[in-house]
This record gives C-alpha cells, structure tokens and sequence, in this order.
C-alpha cells in the first residue's frame, strides 16, 4: 500500500510542487549469512526525487545511511567501474575486443561463496530481522550494463520491478535507455543479500601426460558437438540473446554453468546422466560465452546485417550451407582454450570421410585426406579469428570423436605451426580414422596426441593403409581386394602392405578399450596401449566379415558411415567414465591398472593370436611361388609377430604400475579445488555405481582355469 500511495503522489503531478527534504534511508549489503564485510568500502551513488545524485561509501560492515534528500523513494546503483589491476580482471576490461564492464561490485561478489555446494539461496538471513526490508538481489540488480552478467537465479525476495519502472517513468537519473538499480523507500532500513556471483567450469588437464580425468571430460565435450549452439534468435538480433534449447551448447555454458547449475545433457537422446567434474570458480573465471550488447560493441549493431557479430557466430563454425558441413564451438578461460569438433552426422559428412584422396598439407609437411583438409580449411580461419581475440597464453585444448578427431588433428597440427604464434596445443581424439600419410606423421611427432579408440569401432581401422588413394572412393577398391580373401580372422594381415598411393598412417599415443568377458558373464574393458595391428585392426575385419566368398558391401558402408552418433554415449562417454572410476578406486586402494584375472585373460588372447599369425607365416611360406610374390605378406606377418611379443611385455608392466594422482586428474591433482570438486560429483548417485564397462573384477586367485578363451574373433 505505501508504494501504491508514493505513486498516486508522484502521477498526481509527477513531481511534488514543493519537493521537501529532510528524508532518510540507510542499506547494507550482506552475504547469505548475515555479514558484510566482504562489500565494506564499496561506492555507491543513489538518486533521489528530485533527480539530485548523492554518492558515498559503504562503511566497513557494508553500511550506509543518507539523510536530508528530497522526499520520496531513491534508485540505489553500485556501478563503478573496477580500476584494480588484478589478473584477470585487467585483462578482461582492457582487451582489444568485447572489453567487459567489470565494477567493483561485481568484483566483490566473485569473491564470496555460496552458504551450500549447489548454489541454492538459503532462507532466513539473521539481517532480515533487523530490517524494515529484506531484498535477495545479484550483481545485475545494481549495475548498468548485464549482457556480460548470468541470468536471474530463482528467488522470493526479489526486489520490485514494478518500483524501478515507476521510478523510470518519472525520470530519475541520468539520461539512458533503461533505469538501473534498486528502489530503496524513504525512512527504512533495507537489507541487500547479494547473491555470490560464482560459476562451474568443467575440469581439464593442461598437462601433456595422459590422464583419466582428459579422458572423460572432453569425452562429453566431443559428445556435445553434435548439439546445436542453441542461440535465440539464431541470426540477426536486436537486443539481446537468450540459449534456451537443452541440450544445447549455449545452454551449458551460458545458462547453466553461468548460472552454477550442473548439467548432465550433452546428447538430446541421453538417458543416462554423465556429470562432468565441475570446479567451482569466480565467473570471470568459466567458460566465455561473449555478451552481445548493441550499446556497447559497434560489431554486435543489428544495423550490419550480415556482418553483425553476436555470440553464435563467434563460438560456433557451422558451415552446413558453404559445403563442408563442418561443426565446432570454441571457448575459453584463463588458462584454458577449448576447441571441440563434430563427427559424422550426415551424408554430406559420408562422402567426405569415404573421398581418400591425399592432397598436400599446405600448412606444413606430407599429404592428408582430401575430405578431412577441405572441412578443416573451413574451419581454420575461424579458429584463428577467435585466437586473435582472446588467446592470451593459455593451453589450447582440442577434442573430436571420428570424422571430428580427423579435422581436429589437421587443426591442431596447423595451429602448431602458425608462424610467431607458439600456439601450445594437447589434443584428445576418440574413434578418429586416419587423416595423413607418414611424412605427415613424422613431422607432427611434437603434437601432443593421446588418441582413444574402442575396440569395437571400426572406423579407427579406415582408411586403412593399403585403401586406394586416388580421387575414385576407396570403399571399391576396398571390395575388390578381398572378392577372394583367405578365410578366417586374419583379413588385417592384407592391411600390412600398401598396394599403391602414399601410405596413411595414425598419429598420436594410442589409448585402446580392450573389452573382456568374465565367467560370470560380466563385461569389463581394459584401457592400455597395445601397439600391435591384429588389435587395432581387429573390429575393421569384423566389420568385413564374409559371408561366402565376398564381404556384404551393404553391411560395411552401414557399420562405418551409419553409426548414429557414432556410438558416442552408448560406449565412448560410459568407458572414459569407467575409466575414471576405475582408475579413482585403484588410486584409493593403492592398487595396480590391471588386476591378475584380466592379466591373464588378454595375455591369453594375445597368445591365441601370436599362435593364429605363426601358423599363417607358414601357410604363406608354403604356398610362395618360385617368384617370391607374397613375400612382403610373409615379412608383414613376422613384423607383426614381433610387435606382440611387445605388446605382451606392456601388458606385463601394467600388472605392477601403480597408479598416481597425476594419472587420474593431471594438473588437477593437487588443486584445492579437486576435493570439493570430487565432493560434488560424487553427491550425483549414478557416481556411486560401480563401473560398468570397465569394471574391477574380484582378484583372479584359485580361478586360472575358470578364465574364457579369447582369440581374434571372439574378442570382437
């Protein structure tokens, strides 16, 4: 009623005849316990009826108290500016581009924490009883300038927005397109409870070394790809942007993570929730998505049209309509630049993993697939527009899964080699097909690559380095080689030897998901490196399994190129999960990476196989012509007997490694952050389960005769 009453008295005449002063008011700013100390000191200006300013200072328990000002309410702002030089505060409001408008109080705000780890508002303030009113307010409350600020969390004591607009109707302060600030009423002492302006961030790794922590983290960022960046509206707008589409990319890193809300949805078909380990930061510190603020930034003005910027265009490539059909977002935060690339998700994306063609890497040395190096020269311009902008040192972070981890590789490569750049790249692929010849390789040997396949995927296996790389698709020539294959498991061993073109090899240190049946019929996996062919090559020859004298043409197009997502949630983001789990009970337990029944279950394999390749050397050896064609397959056969033999003396070390922090959380391993990190991800349920692909079977004593024969089939 008393509002009601001051705005009956204003819109009578709006403005007293005979403005009286003598009023008074006092505020505080407080914390969600009551104290305000964190705010002591802060300026603020207020505006009372008359439109008369009056400034001043919070004294050091963050209160203030004003007398003799004209009567009626008054517009509380705390808007000035930060004039600290703090890292990395100075650095967001003096870059080049998108200068922030960073004040005091938002500054201040970063610096308190939330009362409860998820970010909910408490009830019951000790200061709401000392006061005649009580507001929750945040940051974009009290300042001018929000596009840069998260969106309002949910509260039920909210300042009146009826009240600024009646206020904004009568002219109170300076010219500008919106009032700003909170209506405080004359003769009461209100309570302003600022809600703490923290963010969650996703957890990476900068460290070069592999760790379980990369391995699923970025898992759910390459899974995110896929989604669309979500912005309303997506081209052209006005005003103001909103992210409204879950999942989308701009939803989880402008609404939720801004917001400091957990997300689990990177997939819009996800069942299962994944929960990233999230770090709780001060939101200058998250992910950036840019603020688009036409007042602001010239570049945001609806008026140039198709050269507008606004957020959509500056964190997502989506070159659908140009040719490519190439998809990637890109963000950052202090330390770390992240870059994630999308796989297969059309038929246009078909055609370009299938065209095997190798063309010259203009960007640095050797040939690489003609269809990989046309998405990533759409992409790489992109890229380096965004680095210009806001690249200021840090880690820069790459990540793709298949068709995606392809071009990520070109990009990470080509970033490396920008000229006077010093770019410092890590990059993290999973189920990528091979994109470059061997020079290209070679010379990319300092590219940080940790490269995860799943043993089941196929398209790791393409293309493979005998395939046909000339401009005719090499899926052909694919069929023709083995019309009259010798029968059995051993296709790969054709694999051995390059028929014509420029060989095409992998790049990057090699992670395999090696899957295990127990007895009990329990699926587990085990992640290692195994360094041998007959694995790797192993789920490409299921995918060409004869049926007669001839592979079904049909099947293998749909098992490498129709895959959904790529089985990205189905089995990528669960293993790097159960990875991670695996590796965090094996850490708390001081235990080693392979348990003594799994040990024997894949060495067994492995010795099925050497037996497999022994017998078909001297298969080979008899049926040689007097000629000596067939020889390279012979020598083929006996270098891949070897690298077995290898292969089973790594799987040998991993029985007594012991696993470090480092292995499991990289740089993370001795934050502050990661027990209250750890703290939240394991309040989620679904981290409580025991692994379920990667799972710790019971210790193999008493059972060595129990364990299932593995051969090559059989593991695939």
């Amino acid at each position: 009623m008393e509002l009601e009453a001051w705005k009956q008295e204003f819109f009578s005449d709006k403005m007293p005849a005979c403005p009286r002063r003598g009023h008074w008011v006092s505020f505080c700013l407080i914390d969600e316990t009551g104290n305000g100390k964190n705010y002591g000191g802060l300026p603020y200006s207020f505006h009372d009826s008359a439109g008369q300013q009056y400034s001043g200072r919070l004294n050091g328990e963050g209160f203030a108290k004003i007398t003799d000002f004209y009567c009626g309410p008054v517009v509380l702002t705390l808007d000035e500016p930060y004039a600290g030089t703090e890292v990395p505060y100075h650095r967001l409001t003096t870059r080049l581009t998108y200068k922030l408008p960073i004040t005091e109080l938002q500054v201040r705000a970063e610096r308190s924490e939330f009362s409860t780890g998820d970010g909910q508002r408490l009830e019951g303030n000790p200061a709401r009883r000392q006061a005649d009113r009580f507001y929750q307010v945040e940051v974009r409350d009290l300042v001018r300038h929000v596009a840069h600020l998260p969106p309002l969390a949910p509260r039920s004591h909210g300042p009146q927005p009826h009240a600024l607009k009646m206020m904004a109707d009568l002219g109170f302060g300076p010219p500008q397109p919106e009032l700003s600030g909170v209506v405080l009423f004359p003769n009461q002492h209100t309570a302003l409870e600022v809600r703490p302006l923290r963010a969650l961030r996703p957890m990476l790794s900068r460290d070069d070394e592999f760790c379980a922590l990369n391995l699923y983290q970025l898992a759910l960022m390459a899974t995110l790809s896929y989604c669309r960046f979500g912005q309303e509206p997506a081209t052209h707008p006005q005003d103001e942007v909103h992210f409204p589409l879950d999942p989308s990319i701009g939803h989880l890193f402008a609404e939720k993570l801004a917001g400091y809300q957990q997300a689990w949805r990177v997939d819009a078909e996800q069942v299962r929730r994944f929960y990233p380990l999230y770090e709780d930061v001060p939101y200058s510190r998250r992910f950036e998505i840019l603020p688009f603020d036409p007042q602001l930034y010239p570049q945001n003005s609806p008026q140039l049209e198709a050269r507008q910027e606004h957020p959509a265009r500056l964190h997502f490539f989506d070159d659908e309509e140009q040719g490519t059909d190439t998809q990637a977002f890109i963000s950052h935060h202090d330390e770390v630049v992240l870059i994630a690339v999308r796989g297969t998700a059309s038929a246009a994306d078909g055609l370009r993993d299938a065209n095997a063609h190798q063309v010259p890497f203009a960007d640095g040395i050797g040939k690489v697939h003609e269809g990989f190096y046309q998405a990533y020269r759409a992409l790489r311009d992109f890229v380096l527009r965004y680095l210009d902008q806001f690249y200021s040192g840090q880690r820069i972070v790459i990540c793709g899964h298949s068709l995606g981890g392809a071009i990520a590789l070109l990009l990470a490569e080509g970033l490396r080699r920008v000229k006077d750049a010093d770019y410092n790249v890590l990059l993290y692929t999973y189920g990528a097909p091979r994109a470059a010849d061997a020079e290209f390789t070679g010379g990319a040997a300092a590219l940080v690559h940790h490269r995860i396949v799943n043993h089941n995927d196929p398209v790791p296996s393409v293309p493979a380095t005998w395939m046909n790389t000339t401009a005719k698709l090499w899926v052909p020539g694919a069929v023709t080689l083995f019309g009259a294959p010798a029968p059995g498991g051993l296709l790969f061993a054709a694999g051995l030897v390059r028929l014509g073109g420029q060989p095409y090899r992998h790049h990057g240190e090699q992670q395999h998901f090696m899957p295990i049946l127990l007895e009990d019929g329990t699926q587990s996996s085990v992640l290692w490196q195994p360094g041998c062919a007959s694995v790797q090559e192993a789920a490409c020859n299921h995918a060409l399994r004869l049926h007669g004298d001839m592979p079904e043409r049909d099947n293998l197009l749909k098992q490498l190129f129709q895959a959904s997502q790529h089985f990205m949630v189905a089995s990528y983001v669960p293993a790097a999960w159960a990875t991670l789990r695996r590796w965090q009970q094996t850490l708390e337990n001081s235990g080693s990476l392979v348990t003594a029944r799994e040990y024997a279950l894949i060495d067994h394999a492995l010795s099925t196989l050497r037996r497999q390749l022994q017998d078909k050397r001297l298969e080979l050896h008899r049926r040689s012509p007097a000629n000596g064609r067939g020889h390279e397959h012979y020598d083929a056969l006996t270098a891949e007997i070897d690298r077995l033999q290898t292969s089973r003396q790594r799987l040998e070390s991993l029985r007594w490694r012991r696993v470090e922090g480092r292995d499991v959380y990289g740089s993370h391993a001795s934050s502050s952050n990661l027990q209250p990190s750890l703290a939240r991800w394991f309040s989620h349920r679904e981290n409580h389960e025991s692994p379920q692909v990667a799972s710790i079977p019971p210790a193999f004593e008493g059972d060595r005769d129990k364990g299932q024969t593995l051969d090559l089939d059989s593991i695939v």
